[in-house]
C-alpha cells in the first residue's frame, strides 16, 4: 500500500516539491561543478562541523544568517554574493535543509542556487571512496 499525499507530513511534501524544482548536484559531480565556478556554501551548524569536519574551499554561512549574507541586495551580504547569476551549491548534513534553503535563495533572485544530494555525509562518503 503506497502512501497518499494525505498520509505524508506537510514538511515531507514541501521538501519533495523543493527538491523537484532544483537541479541538484550529485557528490560525484561536485568537483567538476566547483571547477566550473560553483560556490560551495556549508550551512551546517557549528556542532556538526566540529563533529564531522569541514570541506576545504567551502564558505561557511550559518543557516540562520543565510538569506542576509547571500541576498545580492542586502547591506549585510558577503562581498562575493553580489551576482544573482552565480551558481551556488548549498550543503547541509544530509541534503534536506539545504534543499529548502536553496529554494529560499531562488525566491530572493538567486536563480542558480541549488544543493548537494545527500549533503556533507554523502560528499564525505564519496571522497572516501575516491581515496581507496
Amino acid at each position: 500500500m503506497s502512501a497518499t499525499p494525505q498520509d505524508r507530513s506537510a514538511i515531507d511534501q514541501l521538501l519533495e516539491t523543493a527538491q523537484a524544482s532544483l537541479d541538484r548536484v550529485q557528490p560525484a559531480d561536485l568537483a567538476a561543478a566547483l571547477e566550473a565556478g560553483a560556490w560551495l556554501i556549508d550551512i551546517r551548524p557549528l556542532e556538526q562541523r566540529q563533529r564531522d569536519g569541514e570541506r576545504a574551499g567551502a564558505t561557511v554561512v550559518d543557516r540562520n544568517l543565510l538569506e542576509w549574507r547571500m541576498d545580492p541586495t542586502s547591506l549585510h551580504r558577503l562581498p562575493e554574493a553580489n551576482d544573482p547569476d552565480r551558481w551556488i551549491i548549498l550543503v547541509c548534513d544530509a541534503g534536506y535543509s539545504s534543499s529548502l534553503a536553496a529554494v529560499m535563495l531562488r525566491t530572493l533572485g538567486l536563480h542558480r542556487a541549488t544543493d548537494l544530494v545527500g549533503g556533507f555525509q554523502a560528499m564525505s562518503a564519496h571522497d572516501a571512496e575516491d581515496h581507496r
